[in-house]
């Protein structure tokens, strides 16, 4: 259990890391997609649905939309 309560912040420094070389437009994407997947496995659990396959449909309508939202906040 020490082990776990250990490598979880460990794990999350690493991956929180990985995102400092990103571009713009793919922060967004990925900042869009993990707000969409956890909206759409919140919204199905309530509805009473399988939240896979909500997180899986909000996560590709999240990252979408943050590259919409790249492509207005940049005038293209």
């Amino acid at each position: 259990m020490k082990k776990l309560l250990l490598a979880l912040p460990v794990c999350a420094a690493l991956t929180l890391g990985g995102c400092s070389n990103m571009s713009t437009t793919q922060q967004r994407e990925l900042s869009g997609g993990a707000i969409g997947a956890a909206a759409g496995a919140g919204i199905t659990a309530i509805a009473g649905g399988n939240p896979i396959w909500g997180a899986i449909g909000g996560a590709a309508a999240g990252v979408v939309g943050g590259y919409l939202y790249d492509k207005n906040q940049k005038g293209n």
